[in-house]
């Protein structure tokens, strides 16, 4: 049986914000390329194909765009948790042998679409399936995630504040990325005063929505000599689904990373007091609160505490734990599922890439060796988890 390790080598974005003049599949080739000249390597090498989102045929559609002909795809398709998923898939095919270098991209025109009236703001899943019980409430998706934070409020003492903590610091992280949409620094109260669109969220508790493309290639051990970059190697991964029907979910204070997390640490023989930092999917500030909880970073309940601004944990500069270190979906970029953008930044954090302004630190004042990635997806129905290692 083939057991090789696993690395990522390539890792890149597209033009992301607002980006008016091209098209989704323009994005997922800017960022492909972008990536492979990161690595070093040439289109050539990749084998391994995966993307969601894009086309009826995901990702045959994208690949035939891209000029690839790959003998190994994935489309697995979980809403933001996706690219960490995806990854887990990718690491396992390496592994085993049956694929050498996988390729993931993702690209979105989401901003540019609702201001040409190409779709509206409001996205939905259907009222097919299990949807049909909760849809003609109107129950949306927000709603969902709004739902969930009050019960955490009610259960656990959780105040507006703190969840408006996050936001808070993830501004501050924005502020230090030039390519951050959003960098004017923002307070817990400007947060509470924003417009109100699903109590207990105000709009600043919100992601926000702009256009880009990711992209992340990752290649079995012997092909790391060839690369330019150093390897980010994959230590651990894990998935999780949890429900569709909020009926069906036990417990609205648990997100699936409570598994994915647990196992994605398990197999890599590390725990999560050992990372450096975490970049977790954050379409929402309770997303951000109740992740740090279900991955081990505090115990349950104890997230309002942990995050709050004052303590400045989540800031990249002086924090204990610095969380979204590129401003995360709440004030870099978040063009969908964005899954993707996590596994970049935490690769070009670990590799030392994004300058010495907004850089983490171990505490020894060395560069990070260890970081975790953890997407959502749906309202909170799936999780992956990825731990990830410097060279």
């Amino acid at each position: 049986m083939v057991s090789r390790k696993v690395a990522i080598v390539g890792v890149a974005l597209s033009d992301c914000g607002r980006v008016d003049d091209v098209t989704p599949y323009a994005l997922h080739a800017q960022a492909a390329r972008r990536a492979l000249a990161d690595s070093g390597l040439g289109r050539e090498v990749v084998d391994g194909f995966a993307s969601a989102g894009l086309g009826t045929l995901a990702p045959a559609e994208v690949a035939e765009y891209l000029g690839l002909r790959p003998t190994w795809v994935d489309s697995t398709s979980v809403g933001g948790s996706t690219w960490e998923v995806m990854a887990a898939h990718a690491a396992d095919a390496i592994a085993a042998g049956h694929a050498n270098a996988v390729l993931l991209v993702y690209g979105s025109t989401a901003r540019a679409d609702v201001k040409a009236g190409r779709r509206t703001g409001n996205l939905s899943f259907g009222a097919r399936g299990p949807l049909q019980f909760e849809v003609p409430y109107g129950h949306t998706l927000i709603a969902k995630y709004a739902m969930a934070a009050r019960r955490h409020m009610h259960q656990y003492g959780t105040t507006i504040e703190q969840l408006a903590s996050v936001a808070v610091q993830a501004r501050a992280n924005a502020a230090l990325n030039p390519e951050a949409m959003f960098r004017t620094p923002i307070t817990v109260d400007e947060v509470l005063d924003g417009p109100m669109i699903a109590d207990p969220f105000t709009k600043l508790h919100c992601c926000l929505r702009s256009d880009g493309g990711a992209a992340v290639l990752l290649v079995a051990e012997e092909y790391v000599r060839d690369c330019r970059t150093r390897p980010v190697w994959v230590l651990g991964t894990g998935e999780h689904v949890s429900h569709v029907s909020m009926s069906e979910w036990d417990d609205f204070t648990v997100s699936p990373a409570a598994v994915s997390g647990r196992i994605a640490f398990e197999r890599a023989g590390v725990g999560p007091e050992e990372m450096d930092f975490a970049e977790i999917y954050d379409a929402f500030t309770y997303m951000t609160l109740v992740t740090l909880e279900d991955l081990g970073f505090c115990g349950k309940g104890e997230g309002g505490p942990f995050v709050e601004a004052a303590k400045g944990r989540l800031k990249v500069a002086g924090g204990e734990l610095p969380v979204n270190t590129d401003g995360g979906g709440l004030s870099a970029q978040h063009p969908g599922m964005r899954g993707l953008f996590l596994l970049v930044e935490a690769v070009r954090q670990l590799r030392g890439d994004v300058g010495e302004t907004r850089q983490v630190r171990a505490g020894d004042g060395q560069l990070p060796r260890l970081a975790v990635a953890s997407g959502t997806g749906g309202w909170f129905c799936s999780s992956g988890t990825v731990v990830l290692a410097a060279d």
